[in-house]
């Protein structure tokens, strides 16, 4: 025998793609052909049930691989499994450990034959057993013993790689779910943040069309929202486990817009190189949303009309026709009656776009919504950035009520993170919101001197302080770190009522 060779094919037969037993079962036929093996099989143990069971087996009718059981240390293949060490019977016959348990060895035959056993280990842990029946004349068992101790050896390396591939597919699926699961807990519709009523008219057009495959086009002022609503739509609809792709159209030069969107192919045009997937390619069978669909050019706007009428392009360069199984969002803050009525908006893909529009209101439009948003990037940011703040003063909660929000939201968002960034304490008060927002507050504008501003500050401080002891002057001075008397003092040269705390 070949030894070089036996292990050649029998690392060549692991290494090819297939199910792990049909390897087995080969690996078991290539031991036939090469040592004259007579019988075969690798058992396996259950780590619950503590008993082995012939996985593969070779010269074995299916009967006979079925009584193939044995208990941990039970005969000489449970004892090799127990022990982790090989053993070798030089005739059946004369040993009274071996059990015959499958009954596939006569009388007469187990005077000729030999019984080499040797475990399967991963880790130096015992998961199995390879074993061999041979004719014992003429034979170097010892020689026989370290090959198929190599080959149990292969075998065991071989089936640990497949259980790490196991498990990282495992960790992967599970990894992927979880994300999943937090995509769509993210942008479900109810945790996007709003109990104003036009904010609840927003919630009911998203329930309405987020499971069907209708054209949407997002409208409102830069940061109202709006690619968060397209994400809720993608992620409430029976599209959510396929690619939800986003474009910033007003971010891409308009020369490179169309090869964005469609894809080229190579040499297309000079640098193109070779053939490049657009846009619409990569979200094939799931959402894209294009943002800024206003700050298109003519042009581009009327391939993508065509996307929408017929669900098919083509690729820079390209001539064969690609189908678009896709769903379209849009989003603009741009005015596009007055774009089609100027001529610079396409009336045709205007009317394609518009066929369900979702309105999002500004900020000052839905002032009611304001504590619970600031509230949100409060806790948001704190968290991020670990911050002991807790909360807002009514004072600073007041000047957010105040301010017109050109900036909407995302302006919100900003200032609740730079608020959080340069308060130390557990309260954010007025003081720590940017000029332009405290410049709000009646009366500003012509108390600018440092003594209006300390005042300012120590009416909030004190109200603050009486706001969390409930009117409580002894707890609201300790909280201070001042005398009682002290601020007795400050509470009546404020003129504040005390009593407006004790049902706080």
């Amino acid at each position: 025998m070949d030894e070089l060779t036996l292990l050649y094919e029998i690392t060549d037969t692991l290494s090819t793609p297939g199910p792990l037993p049909r390897s087995l079962q080969r690996i078991l036929q290539i031991l036939a052909q090469r040592m004259g093996m007579r019988r075969g099989t690798i058992s396996i143990l259950n780590p619950e049930t503590l008993q082995l069971q012939i996985e593969v087996a070779h010269g074995l009718t299916a009967e006979a691989r079925k009584r193939g059981r044995y208990k941990l240390g039970e005969g000489i293949t449970g004892r090799v499994v127990e022990t982790g060490e090989p053993a070798v019977v030089p005739v059946v016959s004369q040993e009274p450990l071996f059990l015959n348990r499958t009954r596939s060895r006569g009388v007469r035959e187990k005077d000729e034959l030999s019984f080499l056993c040797v475990p399967v280990k991963i880790n130096h842990q015992t998961i199995g057993a390879l074993s061999v029946d041979r004719l014992h004349r003429d034979l170097d068992l010892d020689h026989d013993l370290r090959v198929l101790t190599i080959i149990a050896s292969i075998i065991a390396q071989t089936v640990n790689n497949l259980l790490l591939i196991d498990q990282e597919k495992e960790r992967l699926q599970n990894e992927n779910l979880k994300l999943k699961g937090q995509l769509q807990d993210r942008y479900r519709v109810g945790n996007i943040i709003g109990t104003s009523g036009r904010m609840r008219q927003v919630f009911e057009m998203i329930d309405r069309v987020a499971k069907s495959s209708a054209t949407i086009l997002i409208r409102g002022e830069s940061g109202t929202g709006k690619e968060l609503v397209a994400s809720a739509i993608h992620y409430n609809s029976q599209r959510a486990n396929k690619p939800f792709i986003k474009v910033n159209l007003a971010a891409l030069p308009e020369t490179l817009v169309e090869s964005e969107l469609f894809g080229y192919e190579r040499g297309a045009f000079t640098g193109a190189m070779q053939r490049k997937q657009g846009r619409f390619e990569l979200a094939q069978g799931g959402t894209i949303f294009l943002d800024e669909i206003g700050d298109l050019s003519p042009n581009v706007q009327l391939k993508l009309l065509r996307v929408i009428q017929e669900r098919e392009y083509t690729r820079l360069g390209g001539t064969s026709t690609l189908k678009a199984d896709i769903r379209l969002l849009a989003a603009t803050h741009r005015d596009l009656e007055q774009a089609v009525a100027s001529g610079a908006f396409r009336e045709d893909f205007y009317y394609r776009l518009n066929v369900f529009p979702i309105y999002l209101p500004p900020l000052r439009e839905r002032m009611a919504d304001i504590p619970l948003l600031a509230d949100y990037f409060l806790n948001k940011y704190a968290k991020e950035h670990q911050k002991p703040v807790k909360r807002l003063s009514a004072p600073a909660l007041d000047l957010l009520m105040q301010y017109p929000w050109p900036g909407n939201v995302r302006e919100l968002e900003n200032i609740i993170e730079r608020a959080v960034l340069v308060c130390d304490e557990d309260t954010i008060l007025s003081v720590h919101w940017p000029p332009t927002l405290q410049s709000q507050e009646p009366g500003s504008s012509t108390s600018t001197g440092l003594a209006s501003r300390v005042e300012k500050l120590e009416k909030e401080l004190i109200g603050e302080a009486l706001r969390q002891t409930r009117g409580n002057q002894s707890k609201a001075a300790h909280l201070l770190d001042t005398s009682l008397r002290i601020l007795g003092y400050k509470i009546k040269q404020y003129n504040i009522e005390t009593r407006s705390f004790r049902a706080a």
